[in-house]
């Protein structure tokens, strides 16, 4: 299963979100799940919706850490029995694209 998201804090002075976006990034990196951090968002592959679930719990409680609000957005890809796939889906579209 793959659980896109994106977690910012709200309502702190001043523009910069970095510091508390780190420290989310760096529990997703600490749980041992694949995953990928873009400038817009962090993917993660997760055997179940639990597991995948407890790291953006944790992730969140983070950056609750700097701010009284937070916002999350989350796009689920749930397909049970599929593994590899962080890296697979795009394989497969960069090798279509190669095709022409």
């Amino acid at each position: 299963m793959l659980f896109a998201f994106s977690i910012a804090p709200a309502g702190t002075p001043g523009d910069s979100v970095s510091a508390a976006v780190a420290d989310a990034v760096r529990v997703v990196r600490e749980s041992g799940l694949p995953n990928e951090t873009t400038s817009m968002f962090t993917t993660i592959e997760a055997e179940t919706w639990d597991e995948g679930m407890a790291v953006i719990k944790r992730a969140v409680e983070a950056v609750q850490a700097h701010a009284p609000r937070v916002s999350l957005v989350l796009k689920a890809d749930i397909r049970p029995g599929y593994t590899g796939q962080l890296r697979s889906k795009v394989e497969r579209v960069e090798a279509a694209l190669d095709e022409g």
